[in-house]
């Protein structure tokens, strides 16, 4: 049994966003005000027991996050009393440019707008790069919309002609839909509609919301999710399969966005049923502001606080971008990791060991892996780190390598804070995602000035299995010197 496993483990390989709102700095000050009075008081009356330094920590998390939770849901409720169906789209006016809407709903709409470009070919580029990268069965899947946004005639129909002569197949066999939707300016927004604007990069803002919303409010009824694409990225293969592994694995878990590029705008993936509210959104808000950031206020309002982002990313950008564009869209250059350097910490587990397989080899960086057998729903492994560190990426992998065989069909990654002696571990933990196919490969987000770091990663079992199980590598990459500075 132990050459067995040793052979599996073997054949393992080596290796500025918005500041956060006033109120929340309330409610946190609020809470330790409170729990400062609670403790004081307590001395004074010379209460006959002390608590421990870390059920202090847990209590004021506690009042933090109780307090917290009330104002996010407040602002939640008054959030989604905003009308489900805007009223500016009541009277938009849409065309069919190319193809038909599917007979069926879809899994997934793939969401691109396009206005007139310097660079224009980079549409016919995008599409090219998203039907190559996607097989036949990954198709069925999908439903490619595309949303010509200029209403000159010329430009329209030259477009049109184009996509037409190189992607028949796919409009005939309704995978990609080409229209063309109008928004009435007397319908906007007094300040939306004042079409004079005090910067370049402010008419780019406005037109890229605009566009985009057309898009999303069209596509609301086509599918269970969309993703939003710009007209300048290309796909790596199968990254249709990656973001249904993704979906399902999230299924039973509360989300906004998904992440699944380091680009600002493109890759990001959302419910169909939240488009009609973030259609609205966009025009709520100040016309400045750019998109992407909205983006992560509407994450933050529906209570989402940190990115979900995937690693690796399923597409990357061209490059043709004109200088206003650079000005305005200032490119996320996507974040290059050496190989993962996991500090110094030790391994815990209640699951049953097998002989010569400990569980810090799942931690240590090199081929031995861990093995036990029947995990049972509840069970944990779990990495203390010897000091507190800022986390930035986490690579969990389980089941043999080559076969794919006793992976842990369902569990998920927590990141612990708050260490404790006794039991050893952390006070409280919060999910970074589950397992998807048995693998995790996540980035960790931190929330705007937070200063705390991580002491535990816990990987937990989530449906009891009969069946051998490998934790073949916990891979951590931290933050370095030169990064925190």
């Amino acid at each position: 049994m132990h050459i067995l496993f040793t052979l599996l483990c073997r054949a393992a390989p080596g290796p500025s966003i918005m500041n956060r709102c006033l109120w929340r700095y309330t409610i946190v000050a609020v809470s330790f005000l409170f729990l400062g009075f609670f403790f004081q008081k307590n001395n004074q009356g010379h209460v006959e027991y002390s608590l421990s330094m870390e059920e202090k920590k847990r209590v004021v998390w506690q009042l933090h996050q109780g307090q917290l939770k009330s104002e996010i849901k407040k602002h939640l409720e008054t959030f989604k009393k905003m009308q489900k169906k805007s009223p500016l789209f009541q009277h938009t006016n849409y065309k069919f440019l190319a193809g038909t809407i599917p007979q069926e709903k879809k899994l997934l709409t793939v969401g691109i707008s396009l206005a007139p470009h310097p660079h224009a070919s980079d549409l016919l580029d995008t599409l090219q790069s998203l039907f190559r990268a996607s097989s036949e069965p990954e198709l069925k899947y999908i439903t490619v919309l595309v949303h010509l946004s200029d209403p000159d005639p010329g430009w329209l129909s030259q477009t049109v002609a184009n996509i037409s002569s190189l992607f028949k197949q796919y409009i005939e066999t309704q995978k990609l839909l080409v229209i063309h939707g109008l928004l009435d300016s007397f319908l906007l927004p007094r300040d939306l509609n004042n079409t004079n604007h005090s910067s370049s990069c402010e008419k780019l803002y406005f037109r890229q919301k605009v566009d985009y919303a057309l898009l999303m409010n069209f596509a609301s009824n086509l599918s269970d999710y969309f993703l939003m694409v710009g007209n300048n990225v290309h796909f790596v293969p199968k990254f249709v399969s990656a973001i249904y592994w993704v979906l399902s694995a999230w299924k039973e878990i509360r989300w906004v966005i998904l992440e699944f590029s380091s680009l600002s705008f493109s890759g990001k993936v959302f419910h169909t049923s939240d488009l009609s509210r973030l259609t609205s959104f966009f025009f709520l808000s100040p016309k400045d502001i750019p998109t992407d950031l909205l983006l992560s206020k509407f994450r933050f309002l529906l209570a989402q606080n940190v990115p979900i982002r995937f690693t690796p990313s399923i597409m990357g950008v061209m490059g043709n971008y004109s200088v206003l564009e650079d000005t305005c869209f200032p490119m996320d250059k996507e974040k290059v990791f050496d190989e993962p350097d996991n500090p110094l910490a030790s391994v815990i587990t209640d699951m049953m060991t097998i002989s010569n397989f400990f569980p810090q080899y799942a931690y240590i960086l090199n081929e031995e892996c861990y093995a036990t057998l029947d995990p049972v729903r509840g069970n944990h492994l779990t990495v203390i780190l010897e000091r507190p560190q800022k986390v930035t990426r986490i690579v969990v992998l389980t089941g043999s390598h080559k076969e794919g065989k006793y992976l842990l069909h369902q569990g998920q990654v927590e990141l612990g804070y708050d260490p404790m002696e006794h039991p050893k571990g952390c006070a409280r933990y919060t999910l970074l995602g589950p397992l998807v196919e048995g693998n995790l490969d996540q980035r960790v987000f931190y929330e705007d000035d937070s200063e705390e770091e991580l002491s535990c990663i816990r990987l937990l079992v989530l449906a009891t299995q009969d069946s051998f199980l490998l934790i073949r590598q916990i891979k951590v990459w931290t933050e370095s010197e030169e990064e925190e500075s």
